[in-house]
């Protein structure tokens, strides 16, 4: 049925029919029996699927490895439609401390034969001040006091903030969404704001990072802090990333975010030429994402707690990636091409492959 939604809807605009589709679910799910028509429907049941994630600031327990990742609920408006269908985790942001409007339209596009978006969003978002309400209120209702669901806070700079004084972003989202989410992910490798992929390199990411760590040691109880990636980076980028991260105690790893790489795609090149610049995301990262994660793990002695993305279009794909050493999945442009059941089979898929006898996940 899926199927046949997804070919009428390919018909139109990408950003706009993603604020449709996601507005139409939440004015369904404000109808208490939809709703929970929906749960019931589409959330994994199976328990064996809990991660406990023991980390250097904390623990934290999802209620399956299943996340979405950062880019789909920008603004923290969707947090009850998707927890409905069966997310054990969403990334919100990228947050920025400032609302900016992003990159020009249009700046999101499909290339279906090859199961792939690109997207020049350019961390289009309300702001800090406005998402950390919004969180707030999403806290503090009691509807949601049972809610299981994992909230990360993925973070950014503004555009026109320079390199030299982006720590200072960093530090005010840090600062005002740390009350508010279970773990934040800091993103230095979007291509779509300029110059922010050179704060990957060593001493910029130093600067950054330990500003972050310092801040939560002074908390009494921190927040996990991860860092997203680029499937771009080289060997010897990807060993001082973590040799950084084993040396200030980073929590973990999010590999990767999107490429600028074009190679291999099937979409006619002239099309892709056309769209531009932006980050490729699906099927064709694949590969890539799951060598990043590899080589991680190996250089890290298993050491540093990876969350992996990239490719991910079912139950198989989730198990190349936990075959490798993840510990949690994320999800995004296979959600767009496989739809709202995408955690529901994925989950199926590791409840029969991987966890007759125990559980897989917590060893």
């Amino acid at each position: 049925m899926y199927a046949l939604l997804r070919n009428i809807l390919f018909l139109f605009p990408p950003e706009q029919v993603h604020y449709f589709s996601m507005n139409m679910l939440k004015g369904l799910c404000s109808i208490r029996l939809f709703r929970k028509a929906v749960r019931k429907y589409f959330r994994p049941a199976d328990e064996r699927l809990e991660v406990k994630m023991e980390l250097q600031h904390g623990a934290l327990v999802f209620s399956n490895p299943v996340g979405l990742g950062a880019g789909f609920d920008k603004n923290a408006r969707y947090l009850r439609e998707l927890e409905a269908l069966g997310f054990g985790f969403v990334e919100i942001g990228t947050v920025t401390p400032r609302p900016q409007p992003g990159n020009d339209k249009p700046r999101l596009f499909r290339l279906p034969k090859d199961r792939a978006l690109i997207n020049r969003m350019g961390f289009n978002n309300d702001g800090v001040e406005a998402i950390a309400g919004r969180l707030k209120q999403w806290r503090n209702d009691p509807a949601n006091k049972r809610s299981d669901l994992i909230i990360g806070g993925n973070i950014g700079k503004n555009k026109a903030t320079a390199n030299d004084d982006a720590w200072k972003d960093y530090v005010a989202c840090f600062t005002a969404l740390f009350d508010y989410v279970d773990y934040f992910v800091v993103n230095v490798s979007s291509p779509n704001t300029p110059g922010l992929r050179e704060l990957q390199e060593k001493d910029a990411l130093r600067k950054i990072l330990v500003s972050l760590q310092e801040i939560n040691d002074t908390k009494q109880s921190p927040k996990p802090v991860f860092l997203k990636i680029a499937p771009d980076l080289t060997p010897e980028q990807l060993d001082d990333v973590v040799d950084l991260a084993l040396e200030i105690k980073l929590d973990g790893l999010v590999a990767t975010n999107t490429t600028i790489s074009r190679t291999g795609l099937v979409t006619a090149p002239q099309i892709v030429e056309a769209i531009g610049a932006g980050g490729l995301s699906g099927k064709p990262l694949q590969k890539r994402s799951t060598e990043v994660v590899q080589y991680i793990i190996q250089k890290a002695g298993g050491k540093l707690p990876v969350i992996a993305s990239g490719g991910i279009f079912g139950g198989n794909d989730a198990l190349e990636k936990i075959g490798t050493g993840a510990q949690l999945i994320q999800v995004w442009t296979g959600f767009i091409y496989r739809g709202p059941g995408i955690v529901k089979q994925i989950c199926n898929t590791l409840s029969g492959e991987r966890l007759p006898g125990g559980n897989r996940f917590n060893g």
